[in-house]
């Protein structure tokens, strides 16, 4: 039996598939790269409650952000 997803859990999954997608635009040399920050990224809030709602919100914008800057074509590579 599989648990409904909240419309916040919702957006953070939109979200994490929309930076893998911004990923895979990179150069294929940098990709694991981009691929290992998404996933360390996300995976720090992996335990989070999912009453923080204020917290989620938060780090939505603040992801939102990121994949903005991230996805600009000059950015061909992270450290």
């Amino acid at each position: 039996m599989s648990r409904r997803v909240s419309g916040l859990q919702r957006e953070v999954l939109q979200l994490y598939r929309q930076c893998i997608r911004a990923a895979h635009t990179k150069p294929k040399d940098n990709q694991p790269r981009f691929l290992k920050y998404i996933r360390s990224e996300f995976g720090q809030y992996k335990d989070l409650p999912r009453k923080e709602f204020s917290t989620i919100e938060h780090l939505l914008r603040v992801g939102h952000k990121r994949l903005e800057m991230y996805s600009a074509p000059e950015l061909k590579d992270i450290h």
